[in-house]
């Protein structure tokens, strides 16, 4: 029937049927899409709600009359369930950025694309504002404290409970409190769009347009920068977060001025809130109406939450004890751990052969330690190792080894950095030197608590020769 509303639609609108009618592929909402082929090929939208369906209706309008780019809906039925909307095509934002997403490789092109979306944000923002009825928006006007709560607690209940972590109600509802009034810090008369990431983002013809606005209202412009910014799955390295942010505060500049410190302080709570709201929705999309894309996201967006915990938010304590210990949980660690990287570093003797990569990958350094002056001529150095006091001491007085490790370092940090953002899980580093025991032993054992107390990733420390292996967790 809702099909053949469209058809009939189109028909009345253009004096022609439809050649061909698609289903395209359904979005987490309950609304249907339909592609209508003919003269002109026309976007079709089956809803299940007459006010959502309104509140796009009129948001649509008003937005175009700004000069904003969003989809010109062209025809709706009587009863205002079934509408037509102008054809964008089919290329996503998250598409369009696709192979970039998945090696944390951004190019010049994907650069480009994210800035120019992220410099429009402020335009839909305030110009979007300014002249809108927020009584047509749904399912609330504005983004208040009730609605803050909602959302807090859809978390609690739809998430955080599914996943049997034990907590006090009265102590989180304290905290869910106070977070509310930090987030009412942030009250503006600006349009939030709510749901603004790369799946809501379309392009074409090299241009973004913004579409799935229909649950915006009245409320701050963080919101929109954190949902956009710290989407789970669009996994971007945080030196192209800071730079988008960087795009974001510049345009937003246009409208009002920004204090730098205040803008980042704020944003970071917006950052928690919409985590946990995320969380949310993919418990009760996943848990409960068992979609498994949702279910497929939750790995991200928890590790999104452990990334944030790492700086303390001293202003709700009891919320952050919780989400520690959800974040920990088994079922999370255990496909965290699949996806975080493991530094292998190695001590070897030359004369028995550069180590094999296990893990198959090939990649990572080989450094030659034995241009350092060595211990092992030394009769009284033979006994030990480079893990024993005597040697370490004539290692570091002699005054070679230190310059030596300095310029490992450097290149050793921006690897491991790079394959942090990009998702890499295995990297090897080996040092060999004439026996393995001295020189090699002392650069691995240094490089590997180096590297485990800077990035607190997994490091595992492997003396080949003097068959010693030792593991540095995460913290």
């Amino acid at each position: 029937m809702s099909k053949q509303s469209l058809i009939d639609l189109y028909t009345s609108h253009t004096g022609m049927a439809p050649t061909a009618v698609d289903e395209m592929p359904s979005s987490g909402s309950n609304r249907r899409y339909y592609r209508l082929h003919g003269n002109p090929t026309l976007i079709g939208v089956v809803g299940t709600n007459l006010k959502e369906n309104e509140a796009f209706i009129y948001m649509d309008k008003h937005f175009l009359s700004k000069g904003l780019p969003v989809p010109k809906v062209v025809a709706v039925a009587d009863d205002r369930m079934t509408y037509l909307q102008e054809d964008l095509g089919d290329l996503l934002l998250f598409k369009a950025i696709e192979t970039a997403r998945k090696t944390l490789a951004y190019g010049e092109e994907e650069k480009r694309i994210l800035i120019k979306t992220i410099r429009r944000l402020p335009d839909i923002q305030f110009q979007g504002s300014v002249g809108m009825d927020f009584r047509y928006c749904y399912p609330t006007s504005e983004f208040d404290e009730r609605s803050i709560l909602w959302d807090l607690n859809y978390f609690k209940y739809c998430f955080l409970k599914a996943t049997e972590v034990e907590f006090l109600e009265d102590r989180l509802e304290d905290d869910f409190q106070t977070m509310v009034g930090v987030l009412m810090r942030g009250k503006s008369n600006t349009f939030m769009y709510r749901d603004f990431q790369s799946r809501n983002v379309m392009i074409k013809d090299g241009e973004p347009y913004f579409i799935d606005f229909q649950g915006g209202r009245k409320g701050p412009f963080y919101y929109d920068v954190a949902s956009f910014l710290w989407q789970a799955k669009a996994n971007y390295p945080d030196s192209l977060r800071r730079e988008l942010l960087e795009e974001y505060i510049t345009a937003l500049r246009k409208y009002k001025p920004v204090d730098p410190s205040y803008f980042h302080e704020q944003l970071r709570h917006f950052v928690l809130f919409r985590t946990m709201q995320v969380l949310g929705a993919y418990g009760f999309r996943g848990y409960f109406e068992k979609k498994p894309h949702f279910m497929q996201s939750v790995p991200y967006a928890i590790a999104s939450l452990k990334k944030l915990l790492q700086e303390p938010y001293p202003e709700y304590p009891y919320l952050t004890d919780v989400l520690n210990r959800l974040v920990n949980l088994k079922q999370f660690s255990d496909e965290l751990q699949r996806h975080q990287l493991t530094v292998r570093v190695m001590s070897f003797a030359y004369k028995k052969g550069i180590p094999n990569d296990a893990s198959g990958n090939g990649g990572g350094y080989v450094f030659d330690c034995r241009a350092v002056n060595n211990p092992g001529k030394y009769e009284r150095f033979k006994p030990f190792t480079g893990r024993d006091d005597n040697v370490i001491k004539f290692l570091e007085d002699d005054g070679e080894i230190q310059p030596f490790l300095e310029r490992a370092y450097g290149l050793v940090d921006s690897s491991v950095q790079r394959y942090k953002e990009r998702g890499f899980t295995n990297l090897m580093v080996c040092f060999g030197c004439t026996g393995g025991q001295h020189r090699s032993v002392y650069s691995a054992e240094h490089l590997a608590r180096h590297i485990n107390e800077k990035f607190n990733v997994k490091v595992e420390l492997v003396h080949r020769e003097l068959n010693i292996e030792q593991v540095f967790n995460v913290k």
